[in-house]
């Protein structure tokens, strides 16, 4: 909501500059799917390799600290 609202400003400001910010944001989406991928990855590589170290502290008995 509060991305659409400063849209209309930018609108009301300098509205050639908000029709290219409009046309050029879903490219911008499409160009960072790749590195949205890779993030996903990595963060589950991690989470696995955290499982993975901590499985004989798990299988004795120990209690995870939240």
């Amino acid at each position: 909501m509060i991305t659409f609202i400063l849209w209309l400003i930018l609108l009301v400001v300098c509205w050639p500059l908000a029709v290219l910010a409009l046309v050029l944001w879903p490219l911008l989406w499409v160009l960072t799917i790749p590195f949205r991928l890779i993030g996903i990855t990595f963060d589950a590589l991690f989470a696995f390799l955290r499982a993975v170290l901590f499985l004989p502290a798990r299988i004795l008995g120990a209690r995870p600290k939240h």
